[in-house]
């Protein structure tokens, strides 16, 4: 029986590992967690409530402040979005500010703390899939599948682009790329549970693919 997998995606920015896992969900009747929506949500709060005079976040408020900080899914139009303290935040998170904050914000040990228990409560009575940078290196090392996305950078960056133009933010592709190239090297040298693919996923490189084409070849090994 499917129904209570255990699948874990982790991967670089703008490799479709959110949009991929709620389809890949969808198919096979599972819920799907998009972690880095709760990184992202942290991070919208601390710009919005912990901002210093020059508009960074003050990392040491936000951390005092995660006791306030209420972050809960709920479903919406057959999707699971993100609330914070009430209020529906699932668009905000996506904005430009929020990219280039969050993985400051993700590095620090007291958030990462704060949502290991929350994502691995979901996850206790299987039947999920989770995407994220760290989901079957730390969160999930049990899982019983586990895939790691990458891509050119070029090709992340006019997705990530292709998205925003989307969102009506008016943005260059350069500054794009440069924004993954700075989240990427944060994420892979942080001290705490640093972006890497772990010893038993499958790598999915979908520079050349489709979206369609790398759920179905991610399926194939599921199936």
């Amino acid at each position: 029986m499917t129904k209570n997998w255990v699948i874990a995606i982790d991967g670089y920015s703008s490799t479709g590992k959110s949009s991929i896992s709620k389809v890949i969900a969808k198919r096979l009747g599972l819920i799907h967690m998009d972690t880095g929506a709760l990184y992202r949500g942290i991070t919208f709060y601390g710009l919005s409530h912990c901002q210093n005079a020059d508009d960074s976040i003050d990392l040491q408020q936000l951390i005092d402040d995660l006791p306030n900080i209420n972050l809960v899914f709920e479903k919406k139009n057959d999707e699971l979005q993100l609330f914070l303290n009430g209020t529906n935040i699932d668009k905000e998170i996506r904005q430009p500010q929020v990219s280039a904050n969050v993985s400051q914000v993700a590095k620090l040990p007291e958030v990462r703390a704060f949502l290991l228990d929350t994502q691995r409560n979901i996850a206790k009575t299987g039947g999920v899939i989770m995407d994220g940078r760290d989901i079957g290196t730390v969160v999930l090392p049990n899982a019983d599948f586990k895939f790691f996305l990458t891509a050119s950078t070029d090709e992340r960056a006019k997705r990530r682009h292709l998205e925003l133009l989307g969102f009506g933010e008016n943005i260059s592709i350069e500054e794009v790329k440069q924004n993954l190239i700075e989240r990427d090297k944060i994420d892979s040298e942080r001290e705490i549970a640093p972006l890497r693919q772990a010893d038993d996923a499958i790598l999915i490189d979908n520079s050349d693919l489709t979206k369609e084409q790398t759920i179905e070849l991610m399926l194939s090994y599921i199936k």
